[in-house]
């Protein structure tokens, strides 16, 4: 029996992993959960978790699976970058590329990202890229629940990066709309945005029947509900136009013509009245845009991840390049893990 470790940096990182966790158990093999404290937990009763480092070091895991941009070198096992998010034309998207020295294996979602992998794995040399899809949508292939859905329903998701966020610019919009329009607001906000702005959103909740804030780490029931998202220059938008529906957007970076983009508030209501008629050009451009982004649409991402784990394993591991040195970022994520060999070795995670 093999053992995976599922690794948790950000409480998106659950609805991204579980899907592998799914095809772990349909495999007959184990898997356990490893949290660290900056990230709420979000662990459901038949989900096993390791609570400190020596947990984890007795455990020994074949392979660590993590969506963020790090991973405990000291870990032992194969060590798999999913990603957390799709990254299309981000600000942060030559980040996206940024090789850290952590990782053995890149999981890439498609044939847009696969390219520029391929070239750094030949130059670096010291892990190997397969094109994958993402896990995270594997759970989008599940059918959608019978429920009634009453109304228009819109999903407000903007990101937290200050400089890029429409909270401020859209409130009063977005107020009026909960007022004067018969539609269902549901807030659903990234967990790094400021607590002044969600606490302000959250009043809006409080004080009007028709909005919900939402605070489940489960995006799916959402996004299969929701008519139409509003958002900026969220990474999720990319989420929700997998679902083939219209996203409107205020002031976003990289403006095309599969979003319904807009620089002024006072035509928001107008705007998102379009986006619910579903335009034919509109919507025939969301579809050809996201056939490019990511084409898999089987649900078997989470098998090719495993797979390709496998591969490697059988491959490459031991035969390749050694990851570098890294000394500077490694001393940090120690300090942080408050993992030492030669003095306390061991920090429990609470």
């Amino acid at each position: 029996m093999k053992k995976y470790l599922l690794f948790v940096s950000h409480s998106y990182a659950y609805s991204i992993l579980r899907p592998i966790q799914e095809e772990i158990w349909r495999r007959g093999d184990d898997v356990a959960w490893y949290i660290e404290d900056s990230s709420p937990l979000f662990l459901r009763e038949n989900e096993k978790q390791l609570k400190t480092i020596k947990d984890v070091m007795d455990y020994n895991p074949y392979a660590i699976f993590a969506p963020g941009n790090y991973i405990y070198d000291f870990f032992p096992g194969i060590k798999v970058e999913v990603f957390h998010g799709l990254y299309y034309k981000r600000t942060d998207y030559g980040d996206h590329y940024k090789i850290r020295g952590f990782f053995d294996i890149y999981c890439t979602t498609s044939g847009l990202f696969t390219p520029t992998f391929k070239e750094l794995e030949a130059k670096h040399r010291f892990f190997k890229v397969y094109e994958t899809g993402w896990s995270k949508f594997d759970s989008y292939t599940i059918p959608k629940s019978d429920d009634v859905d009453n109304g228009v329903n819109i999903i407000y998701a903007p990101t937290f990066t200050k400089k890029l966020n429409s909270t401020e610019d859209l409130y009063p919009q977005i107020v009026s709309l909960i007022q004067q329009k018969n539609w269902n607001w549901f807030f659903s906000f990234h967990p790094k945005m400021d607590n002044e702005t969600s606490d302000r959103y959250r009043d809006l909740a409080e004080t009007y029947s028709n909005v919900t804030f939402c605070d489940t780490e489960d995006k799916l029931p959402l996004y299969q509900k929701a008519d139409v998202m509003l958002s900026d220059t969220s990474s999720v938008i990319y989420e929700f136009l997998w679902f083939y529906k219209p996203v409107v957007t205020y002031k976003n970076t990289f403006p095309a013509n599969h979003l319904l983009d807009i620089d002024n508030p006072e035509i928001l209501g107008d705007t998102i009245e379009k986006a619910l008629q579903h335009p034919a050009d509109l919507m025939e451009n969301i579809k050809q845009f996201m056939d490019q982004v990511h084409p898999f649409r089987d649900g078997k991402a989470s098998v090719r991840i495993l797979d390709a784990v496998d591969d490697f394993a059988a491959n490459y591991k031991g035969k390749i390049k050694k990851k570098p040195l890294n000394l500077f970022r490694k001393l940090k994520l120690r300090k942080k893990a408050g993992y030492f060999p030669f003095g306390s070795r061991y920090k429990a995670i609470n």
